[in-house]
C-alpha cells in the first residue's frame, strides 16, 4: 500500500494492528432492596457483577464462602454454580427464592440498609470465546473511581431503570469495562484458543439451530474426527456436545429475556425435538427449569 493510500485511510503507519473482538452485550442492570436472597445452585450463561452497599450478603461457590463487603465488587463468569443468601432473612435451603423491589428516588438508603440488602446487579455477555472462561468468583477491590461511577449508577437507576439511552448505556458499559480490567490477565489467560477451534465455535454460533455431528465440525477444522474431539476437549475443558448444549441454552436464555417466545417456540428455534428434551437439557445446564427462568425470579 502506498503512503498516499495510507493517508487516505487516516493511518500514517504501516504497522498492522490486531484488536481483540469483545462484543459486550448488557442484559440487565438493576438496583434493589433485597429482603430475601436464598438462591441455590444458580448456573446461568451470562456474566454477573454484584455490589452490595451494606453487609449481610453471602456468596458460596465451590465450598468457598464470601461474606460480601461494600468495598468489594464481585464478578461471576458464565456457568459458575453458586449460591447466595441474606443473613438477616434466611429461610430456604433449596431453589431460587428472592423478594424485594427496585430502589426508588424517594428511598432513604440509610434506613433501608438496617433491614434489607442494597444490591446492585448487572448481567452481561462478552461473546465467544469470552463467555467460556473457567467458572469462579473474582473479587475486585473498590477504587475511588469505581465507587464514584457505581454511586452514579445506583442513583441513576433509582430514577430511570427502563430506558437506557446512548449516553447512559455508554456509561454503564464503561463501568463494566473498568471492573473487568481490574481483574487482570488471569481472567482470560485460558483463552489462547487454537484457530481451528475458533472456526468451529463461530460456525456453531452462526448455526445454533442445527445439530451438527462431531464429524461435521471436524471437517470445518480440517481434522480427523477423533483428533479434533480430543483437541476441543483439551482446550475447552468440555466435550463438543457439552459446548453445543451450553451455547444453545445460553441463546435460549437471551430469547426468554428479550422476546415473548414460548418455551415450545424457543425449543424449536434451538433445534430441540420437543419441549421435554429442551427442558431436561436446560435444567441440566442451569440448575432450574425454563419456566422458572422465563419468570425472571433470579438476580
Amino acid at each position: 500500500m502506498s503512503d498516499k493510500s495510507l493517508n487516505l485511510l487516516g493511518d500514517p503507519s504501516t504497522n498492522k494492528q490486531s484488536f481483540t473482538d469483545v462484543k459486550l452485550k448488557v442484559l440487565c442492570c438493576r438496583y434493589w432492596k433485597l429482603d430475601l436472597w436464598d438462591c441455590h445452585d444458580m448456573v446461568f450463561p451470562f456474566w454477573r457483577i454484584y455490589w452490595n452497599k451494606n453487609v449481610g450478603g453471602v456468596l458460596n461457590q465451590n465450598q468457598t464462602t464470601y461474606k460480601m463487603q461494600p468495598d468489594i465488587i464481585y464478578v461471576i463468569p458464565p456457568f459458575t454454580s453458586f449460591s447466595t443468601k441474606y443473613v438477616k432473612n434466611h429461610s430456604f435451603e433449596q431453589g431460587i427464592n428472592v423478594s424485594g423491589r427496585h430502589m426508588e428516588e424517594s428511598d432513604d438508603e440509610e434506613a433501608i440498609a438496617k433491614g434489607s440488602l442494597l444490591h446492585l446487579f448487572i448481567h452481561f455477555n462478552l461473546g465467544v470465546p469470552f463467555d467460556n472462561v473457567y467458572p469462579g468468583v473474582f473479587k475486585i477491590n473498590m477504587t475511588p473511581y469505581l465507587l464514584k461511577n457505581l454511586n452514579y449508577l445506583t442513583e441513576r437507576l433509582k430514577i430511570e431503570n427502563t430506558v437506557f439511552y446512548a449516553t447512559y448505556t455508554l456509561r454503564l458499559q464503561s463501568i463494566i469495562n473498568d471492573v473487568l480490567s481490574n481483574i487482570g490477565s488471569e481472567l482470560f489467560e485460558t483463552l489462547n484458543v487454537d484457530y481451528r477451534i475458533l472456526d468451529v465455535i463461530r460456525h456453531i454460533e452462526n448455526h445454533i439451530h442445527e445439530n451438527p455431528t462431531n464429524s461435521d465440525l471436524a471437517k470445518i477444522a480440517n481434522m480427523a474426527t477423533n483428533s479434533f474431539s480430543r483437541l476441543f476437549r483439551q482446550k475447552m475443558n468440555m466435550t463438543l456436545h457439552a459446548f453445543i448444549m451450553k451455547r444453545k441454552i445460553a441463546q435460549s436464555c437471551e430469547l426468554f429475556l428479550h422476546t415473548n417466545k414460548s418455551i415450545e417456540e424457543v425449543a424449536f428455534t434451538m433445534g430441540f425435538s420437543d419441549r421435554y428434551h429442551f427442558s431436561r437439557v436446560f435444567k441440566s445446564v442451569t440448575g432450574t427449569t425454563p419456566a422458572v427462568y422465563k419468570s425472571g425470579k433470579f438476580s
